[in-house]
């Protein structure tokens, strides 16, 4: 296939993005940053409850969660993406507390979802970039509230973005009779949830392990062909 353009535009919004909330991040006093972090904690918990609400198969999602769970449990993904964020803050020397928690969350918020999967997609089979375009001009714009939040880890998660968007539009070939509407609805309502934790995180509600939940995305893709 061609170069992902759209894929590569994703990576480089995000980049953009953060940056231009690194420019504005010791600008506001605390109570500004303060409410805004409380305005993105709540858009993300409607953001996942919005995905989360197009379940229609509710056993899929409840296993999936279930099973993802378990699983991540066991394979330690949220220490893992911890120790790749120290690695990253300690390669460029940040001070800032917030690094490995804005890297993660940004992470999360930017891979879990349809148009991911979707515009990855359509790039790789059809050579459309339109969907990932789109994505990756919602991803810029977020970029900015998050990076003004949490610093320069935001910008960091446009490597995984990159490599997770890539490696589903070079792939794509292979997926081509897997990849089904009821599939995507499962993983969207599966990943509106985990997006949802995501907004009870940046709210204080408690603290969801959301990365140790991200097998849930492939075990609510396995489900969905599942009788149940």
């Amino acid at each position: 296939m061609n170069m992902p353009v759209g894929t590569i535009a994703n990576a480089l919004a995000i980049v953009a993005g953060s940056l231009l909330g690194l420019m504005m991040h010791g600008r506001f006093p605390e109570s500004v940053k303060r409410i805004v972090f409380q305005g993105l904690g709540l858009s993300v918990l409607i953001i996942g409850l919005q995905m989360a609400l197009k379940m229609d198969r509710p056993l899929v999602v409840v296993f999936s969660l279930v099973l993802g769970g378990i699983a991540g449990e066991l394979l330690r993904i949220e220490e893992r993406l911890e120790s790749l964020g120290g690695v990253l803050k300690r390669v460029t020397r940040s001070s800032n507390a917030m690094f490995t928690d804005g890297f993660i969350s940004a992470t999360l918020i930017y891979c879990v979802g349809s148009m991911a999967i979707l515009g990855s997609l359509d790039e790789g089979l059809r050579g459309d970039p339109t969907i990932l375009l789109t994505k990756a001009t919602l991803d810029g714009f977020a970029s900015i509230p998050l990076a003004s939040t949490y610093g320069v880890g935001v910008m960091f998660s446009a490597a995984p973005v990159f490599l997770y968007q890539g490696c589903i539009a070079l792939g794509a070939g292979a997926l081509r009779g897997v990849v089904t509407p009821d599939l995507l609805t499962q993983i969207t309502a599966t990943g509106g949830l985990l997006i949802f934790g995501i907004g009870v995180n940046l709210l204080g509600f408690a603290q969801i392990r959301v990365g140790n939940l991200l097998p849930a995305l492939l075990a609510a893709a396995l489900l969905s062909f599942a009788p149940i």
